[in-house]
């Protein structure tokens, strides 16, 4: 390497320059000019700082001290040599030419210190730039800055395969056929059919995008070629259009191959909304380089595009139609057995005690995706780990769903006893609610143990089943245990705090659906009055020209009709269940937690009138995507 030999270069020059001294016999100048006018000296050679030469064998010790005489070393010639460092001496040629001695002039080389002087600084400058290239600071990558950034796998490298993916059984199924695509081409062109040239994959934060295209690489045992969207878009114009060339040719040179583009959105989104200026110029060319790119590949080279987002509705139209991304995949969050079956793949390496049933966690868990169910299988682990445990129990499992659903506890938080009470009640009015609602879900857990960032408690409810359709009357029962905790403080207390404020969001939002979007309201008729979403995963937004203000009046007349309903319902409930609201909040403050059976237990001791039974019937009469567990937090004012 170009260092080794630097280093031995510089090296030998200072070995050198010191054997050079060492060799030579160092005299006084004073005793060099002794030997001069003694007759002494055979030659010698004048540099800028030193006088060296040779030096006649015979009769030293007669004018150098003794000590001095025997250090001087002298070869077989009978010449000795010297070197001496010159002093300012404006006589010496005259006593040189006096002594008949032959001299000789030396020219000072000053090009190694020259050299120094500019190679090193600049070969340091390069040192550092190396060592911020290699740590990804402002210098990384300036000469390759046109160059792909992706990173490569191989199968061995990615370690995913299907056996790690759960829960998106239909999704998988759909990419399988990508590898089949990979693995045997031919099967396919034979009767003319043309390998897709892309798939997007399309879901909420969570579900397995990202690890279900590098199980397809997994399988299909092919390079695989990873990078962001946002790896693109650089400062410079012109270095993500070069970017986006440069992957395609690498990719085309180890094809059969897979290009996975993760977070696509940062890429691709759609053309003209914000302007062609600054960065949103950059960003649109390094997008036409894209779609130029996926229309010039040939696909039966096998390379094959993998696009993830969770944002599909701002992505450009062009990059959706057939001839780009072929296909799409849709990702949703997993059902009951879904859920257990992921719980499964993430407890593999898990140690965990008999008595652990992931059934009844995937039960407790609903709206939870793949990523939280591995993080919670990771908390339980790390909390056994931290009690000192052998193996991960039951209990272990419970505590890390109510840190995942709910948030850490902070029993370390003060609350005055004034305080404690009114959680109490406010818990105990949410779940007594619930209990004696027929289209409810069932309480699992109540508790006033503070969690997260505001909650002073929460109640648990968990759904029966999965449900993906609700009725009015099931949406009006729901509205009915959010306002529960509230209409407990008013009986109770006789006062209201602000612990509510989250409850009457929820109920508020709930109730403007059902005017709004699902036409539940007779008075309103059966017209909807807020834009769809433009994908599965973005909110509906409200339209401000689609209806007059004498129908917003009248929608917001409905919402206030339906919350005072509500009220009027839950209040007559409480009323009559008085004793038992009090002795399930008397039961929390001294557990702070109650669970299911002793809650049953309080029911069946304390309740004025039998409870309600959960229909049973199908819902079919109206769509309505809420939420499977309603997790109540209560909320200091003002967070």
């Amino acid at each position: 390497m170009l260092w080794y030999w630097l280093f031995a270069i510089v090296l030998f020059m200072l070995f050198q320059s010191v054997t050079d001294v060492i060799t030579s016999s160092p005299l006084a100048y004073s005793e060099f000019k002794e030997l001069l006018h003694g007759g002494k000296v055979n030659e010698v050679t004048l540099a800028e700082t030193t006088v060296s030469g040779t030096l006649k064998s015979g009769g030293l010790d007669a004018i150098l001290p003794k000590n001095r005489a025997e250090s001087v070393k002298c070869n077989a010639d009978g010449l000795c040599p010297f070197n001496a460092v010159r002093v300012a001496d404006p006589d010496l040629v005259k006593d040189l030419d006096a002594a008949h001695v032959r001299y000789f002039g030396q020219q000072h080389s000053e090009w190694l210190s020259t050299l120094l002087s500019w190679a090193l600084p600049l070969l340091l400058l390069f040192w550092m730039w190396g060592a911020m290239a290699k740590r990804g600071g402002v210098a990384a990558g300036l000469f390759d800055v046109g160059k792909s950034r992706a990173r490569v796998y191989m199968q061995s490298k990615t370690g995913v395969s299907f056996n790690d993916v759960a829960g998106i059984d239909e999704a998988r199924d759909e990419l399988m056929e990508i590898v089949d695509f990979l693995k045997s081409p031919q099967r396919y062109r034979r009767l003319g059919g043309r390998i897709p040239k892309g798939v997007l994959i399309v879901g909420p934060p969570g579900t397995g995008k990202t690890l279900l295209a590098r199980a397809v690489a997994g399988e299909a045992g092919v390079p695989f070629f990873s990078i962001s969207g946002s790896e693109f878009v650089e400062m410079f114009v012109g270095v993500g259009a070069a970017r986006v060339r440069d992957m395609f040719v690498q990719a085309q040179k180890v094809a059969p191959c897979i290009i996975f583009i993760d977070e696509l959105d940062a890429l691709g989104r759609a053309r003209g909304v914000a302007g062609v200026v600054g960065g949103y110029n950059e960003q649109e060319q390094t997008l036409n380089q894209l779609l130029v790119e996926m229309d010039g590949f040939d696909t039966n080279k096998g390379v094959i595009i993998l696009g993830a987002t969770n944002r599909p509705e701002i992505l450009d139209p062009a990059l959706l139609r057939p001839g780009r991304f072929d296909r799409h995949v849709a990702l949703d969050r997993p059902d009951l057995k879904g859920r257990q079956t992921i719980l499964q793949v993430h407890a593999r390496d898990v140690r965990l005690a008999p008595d652990v049933d992931l059934a009844a966690v995937a039960a407790k868990t609903p709206g939870l995706a793949g990523a939280d169910l591995a993080n919670l299988i990771n908390e339980a682990a790390l909390l056994a780990a931290r009690r000192g445990k052998e193996r991960v129990e039951r209990g272990d499992l419970e505590e890390a769903v109510d840190r995942v659903i709910a948030g850490m506890e902070k029993r370390s938080r003060l609350i005055n006893p004034m305080e404690k009470e009114t959680v109490a009640f406010h818990e105990a009015g949410h779940a007594l609610t619930a209990e004696f609602r027929a289209h409810a879900d069932r309480v699992a857990k109540v508790s006033i143990i503070p969690r997260g960032i505001a909650a002073l408690g929460y109640t648990q409810q968990l759904p029966t089943e999965d449900r993906y359709l609700l009725k009015k009357s099931e949406l009006l029962d729901r509205m009915d245990v959010l306002l529960g905790g509230r209409v407990a403080e008013e009986l109770v207390f006789g006062d209201l705090s602000t612990g509510a404020q989250n409850d009457l969001q929820m109920a508020t939002d709930l109730a403007r659906r059902m005017v709004a979007q699902y036409g539940m309201s007779e008075r309103v008729g059966l017209a909807t009055f807020e834009q769809p979403a433009a994908a599965p995963y973005a909110p509906a937004q409200p339209s401000n020209t689609a209806y007059s203000e004498r129908t917003a009046r009248l929608i917001d007349g409905e919402i206030a009709r339906l919350l005072d309903e509500a009220h009027a319902r839950v209040r007559v409930t409480l009323r009559e269940q008085r004793a038992l609201l009090d002795a399930l909040a008397r039961q929390l403050l001294d557990h702070e937690t109650v669970e299911r059976d002793a809650l049953q237990a309080l029911v069946r001791e304390h309740a004025a009138r039998p409870v309600a039974v959960p229909s049973a019937a199908p819902a079919v009469e109206q769509v309505a995507q809420v939420a499977q567990v309603a997790q109540v937090g209560d909320r200091q004012s003002g967070r």
